[in-house]
């Protein structure tokens, strides 16, 4: 493999990290979704995905398959591009309609109804209170009259600066700590215990899923430690 090749395949491993599992906002390539990830002397691009189950929500699955694609579309470099899901019921529909660009309705005519933004939405509001969780448990301070600039700086500050910004909600230090990720207000003081309760249990949630899911994965494909998140 040529210099040239390698650094487009870094590149197009750096751009699949871009890529997050909708419901636990974790890279696939750390989850270990990345079965595969290849580039020819000729610039074309290979990349296999997979998921903990066969019967994993079609959904979710169309969601990270199109935005693989988007990612790895981008990449300079590449003279074509192969990304499919495998080993998932739905598979042949996903990999056909992300391929063409069609969208979700498209895709499963007649059997979807709205396309997906709205769950993708729903998702990162869900990290936003995840990421509000993480930040406060390391605050000894109580979070109702803070900002964002009164929190020490930090992977997890800048990943829920990322997750507030890309649902257009402030995320610059005189913003407040606490808001509501549907609404945008800060959140009353009078509700800051609740509101860090349901960010906690967000939290957790989260987290055993993504526990449960690189479980199963592991188990599905026999994977060793070494094995995941390797491509």
């Amino acid at each position: 493999m040529t210099a040239v090749v390698t650094g487009v395949r870094a590149a197009v491993w750096a751009a699949l990290g871009t890529v997050r599992d909708p419901e636990l906002d974790e890279p696939l390539t750390d989850l270990g979704f990345v079965a595969r990830c290849e580039v020819s002397e000729a610039g074309h691009a290979v990349v296999r995905l997979r998921l903990p189950t066969y019967f994993c929500a079609p959904n979710f699955a169309f969601l990270m398959v199109a935005d693989a694609y988007d990612a790895v579309a981008g990449v300079p470099g590449l003279t074509g591009l192969d990304i499919r899901l495998d080993d998932h019921f739905a598979s042949d529909v996903i990999n056909r309609g992300v391929a063409a660009r069609q969208g979700f309705v498209a895709s499963f005519e007649g059997e979807a109804a709205d396309e997906l933004d709205t769950l993708r939405y729903d998702f990162v509001r869900k990290a936003v209170l995840a990421g509000t969780d993480r930040v406060c448990r390391s605050l000894g301070r109580d979070p109702a009259s803070l900002t964002l600039g009164d929190v020490p700086p930090g992977p997890d500050l800048d990943r829920l600066r990322a997750r507030r910004r890309e649902l257009g909600l402030p995320a610059e230090d005189g913003d407040p700590l606490l808001l509501d990720p549907a609404t945008g207000r800060a959140v009353p003081a009078a509700d800051a215990k609740r509101h860090l309760a349901f960010a906690r249990l967000t939290r957790t949630s989260m987290e055993a899923n993504s526990g449960v899911c690189r479980g199963m994965l592991r188990a599905r494909y026999a994977l060793t430690g070494e094995e995941e998140g390797t491509g």
